[in-house]
């Protein structure tokens, strides 16, 4: 019953994370460095720095809980720096492939590489008892997502150059497929941060934060490190594309309007990692289920984000062939979520 607890609050994170690319879209007259800078603020420092507090026993402080770890936290923000750089280029996979397509090549290659990698480095056998569990069901994330990417290589041959602009105004499928593989490669060192900082979250259990709380201190100072990579090459764009004033340029009621989708977007896209390190509390340590945590939120995003594709009407006149593609993907993604569990 936890277990399926803990994948419902998982799921429902998730869902979040897929949503927070919605309200983007309602951002006006910003360049893109301005807004993804913006709802950056929200989503990896105002957030998760709310989240940490939650964390924090009575008599003591969040500076105590960070410096717990004998180092951890430096571990953390320096994974998440790397993390920033696929957090970057993440943001600039959904503006040339698309929600739907950008988040399934870019989070399937993060699935795997924030999946195996830890395992590898905790001296896990792959290829017997639970480490071939967890390569088969990571195998089979894979593959969903792989004919997920098939079905958007369909889209692309059957739609003309407008209907292809109509969906995704600036799309672009052979750039968007090298950005969105770079995208997951770097993203999967979240993964490597949570890993990196466990001594935190032992050490705040011992201090007396419920163990409900205790993964969040680690979300912030991985978050915090993506933000440094991420507001560097923003503020960069500003000033070479002259677009500082994006900030103060534009009339009070756009501000308004901007700063609130910008925090909405926030908010949604740090649940996935709330929801996360709240979900892997109801699990059992050292499990399969445990282990196979990472990609079981990669799968569930990429299903909700092809949802989001197919309601923000992406996939419009990508014929019945393309769809059904699509959705054989899901269901196979589906799939990778529940075979680990009852193999195990």
């Amino acid at each position: 019953m936890n277990t399926i607890i803990g994948l419902l609050i998982i799921a429902v994170g998730s869902f979040g994370q897929s949503s927070s690319y919605v309200p983007i879209n309602k951002v006006k007259s910003w360049a893109w460095e301005s807004f993804w800078l913006v709802q950056g603020i929200f989503a990896w420092l105002v957030f998760p720095y709310l989240g940490a507090l939650l964390a924090v026993p009575e008599g003591h402080s969040l500076t105590e809980v960070l410096s717990s770890g004998n180092g951890a936290a430096l571990s953390a923000i320096f994974y998440g720096a790397l993390w920033g750089v696929g957090g970057l280029t993440f943001g600039l996979s959904m503006r040339y492939l698309g929600v739907a397509l950008g988040q399934s090549i870019a989070l399937g290659t993060c699935s795997a590489f924030g999946t195996i990698i830890p395992a590898i480095m905790k001296g896990k056998d792959l290829f017997t008892g639970e480490g071939l569990v967890l390569l088969i069901g990571v195998s089979i994330a894979i593959a969903g997502i792989a004919v997920i990417g098939y079905a958007g290589s369909l889209r692309a041959q059957n739609m003309t150059e407008e209907q292809k602009k109509a969906a995704v105004k600036d799309f672009a499928l052979g750039k968007g497929l090298l950005v969105a593989l770079l995208a997951g490669v770097m993203s999967a060192c979240f993964s490597l941060g949570i890993e990196a900082a466990e001594p935190i979250k032992v050490a705040a259990i011992a201090m007396g934060t419920e163990a409900l709380y205790a993964g969040l201190p680690a979300i912030l100072m991985i978050t915090l490190g993506g933000f440094i990579t991420n507001a560097v090459y923003c503020l960069f764009q500003n000033f070479k594309n002259k677009t500082v004033a994006d900030y103060f340029g534009v009339p009070g009621k756009v501000l308004i309007n901007n700063l609130l989708f910008c925090a909405l977007a926030g908010i949604l896209w740090y649940s996935q990692f709330f929801g996360l390190a709240l979900g892997k509390s109801f699990l059992t340590e050292g499990s399969v289920m445990m282990a196979f945590s990472w990609s079981i939120l990669m799968s569930l995003n990429v299903t909700f984000s092809n949802v989001w594709g197919i309601i923000l009407k992406e996939w419009k006149g990508a014929g019945s062939k393309t769809i059904t593609v699509l959705v054989i993907g899901m269901l196979i993604l589906i799939a990778s979520l529940l075979i680990p569990g009852l193999m195990s």
